[in-house]
């Protein structure tokens, strides 16, 4: 396709007309308009700017480039097909548009070179012929990138499985802190409740909020994020937010409505003072809000308390309809999780197992006798059985052998 075509085509650019302002084709695209208008001056500095662009965002050609945006910025072809719709007539624009950008991608930066010769004065010749190039062609097509959004969905959710919330927008994370699940020591029952409600979510079945709670260094955290790692679940996100956030839930779940991944809100570390404002924000979230609520959303959070919000021993006094009303508040927010896990500490014997588990995970070589004696002067001096206290003690005695 000539120059002049493939520049006909991008002022054409209909369903993905929003790349076009960004700065990659937008530098692209100013090129082949001064070479159209005979403006030497302006195409070089044009096409010194674009290659500038290209690679200062990492990318080798605007073949490339074009793959990564047509899949990873939302656009409304992308939402129709990731939401199963159909729609004949914005199937046919982006399907010529994507031709354009090929055609576009295939332009061999000698042919602008060539094409910016005869608009330059004789000096400029040095110039022109030390101009880098770019790498041309393109490894995708229209059904390619079909099917790509009917699988992955198509914008941010497609690029990312793991994402904060901060300040009201989505943060992606490229590399998220998702263990495996053989990473994950003890608590085998409570792990599998909390895969069975996420992959009940997945398959888009009606889910209850879910609730961790216990002991600290029991894994509740790690539990959630792991499920990122686990087979049969690749179309969940989690999206983490913290506890000062929550009045910004109603205007995530709207956010998320309609896409189709399944997501979490997952609030790490939860826990209320008895006169904490966002006690009463997250409790009508959960449920007594007028809002409709989404099927593919959910909240999970970890606690260290079993009822989320700190009781005192004024509670209970005063008359008895006064203390169960007081009682039944604080525990109000808890039963609005249909499902609650507990992480309780590990029995002594659960504990000596997983010492010894973990002892020859990690090749430390110990008699018996001697590596349980050390392991309950540990666990004396650091309180609490649980894997994390176990790893910490295997990692202190490897240190000490190192």
């Amino acid at each position: 396709m000539s120059i002049q075509k493939v520049r006909a085509g991008l002022l054409g650019i209909s369903a993905y007309r929003h790349l076009l302002s960004l700065p990659v084709p937008a530098r692209f695209l100013r090129l082949l308009d001064a070479l159209a208008a005979g403006e030497g001056e302006a195409a070089l500095a044009a096409y010194t700017d674009f290659f500038f662009q290209l690679k200062a965002e990492g990318h080798m050609g605007l073949g490339d480039w074009l793959w990564e945006a047509l899949r990873f910025l939302d656009s409304p072809y992308g939402l129709l097909v990731e939401r199963g719709g159909r729609d004949a007539a914005l199937e046919n624009v982006a399907r010529r548009d994507v031709e354009v950008f090929q055609a576009a991608a295939a332009l061999d930066p000698d042919r602008l070179v060539d094409a910016l010769q005869p608009l330059l004065p004789e000096y400029f010749q040095a110039a022109l012929a030390h101009l880098p190039r770019w790498s041309v062609g393109t490894e995708f097509d229209f059904d390619a990138l079909t099917a790509f959004y009917r699988a992955q969905g198509c914008g941010l959710f497609a690029r990312y499985r793991a994402f904060r919330w901060r300040n009201g927008q989505l943060l992606g994370i490229p590399e998220p802190d998702s263990p495996q699940p053989w990473e994950l020591w003890g608590y085998a029952q409570q792990r599998q409740q909390v895969r069975d409600n996420a992959l009940a979510l997945v398959q888009g079945k009606w889910v209850n909020h879910v609730l961790l709670y216990g002991e600290s260094g029991t894994g509740k955290s790690a539990t959630v994020k792991s499920l990122l790692s686990q087979e049969g679940l690749e179309s969940l996100r989690i999206i983490e937010l913290d506890k000062g956030h929550l009045e910004d839930i109603p205007d995530l779940v709207r956010l998320l409505d309609g896409r189709a991944q399944r997501f979490i809100l997952f609030i790490d570390d939860l826990a209320f003072d008895a006169d904490d404002r966002a006690y009463s924000q997250l409790k009508t979230i959960l449920e007594g809000s007028l809002e409709k609520q989404r099927d593919n959303v959910v909240v999970y959070a970890t606690s260290n308390r079993r009822n989320l919000v700190k009781q005192n021993f004024s509670d209970r006094a005063g008359d008895e309809l006064d203390r169960n009303e007081t009682i039944a508040e604080k525990t109000s927010l808890a039963e609005r999780f249909g499902v609650r896990v507990a992480y309780f500490a590990l029995t002594p014997s659960e504990f000596w197992q997983m010492v010894e588990d973990l002892a020859k995970v990690y090749g430390l070589e110990m008699e018996r006798e001697t590596l349980l004696h050390r392991a309950e002067q540990w666990e004396l001096r650091h309180p609490g059985r649980t894997p994390r206290v176990a790893r910490q003690f295997i990692a202190y005695e490897l240190e000490r052998q190192s």
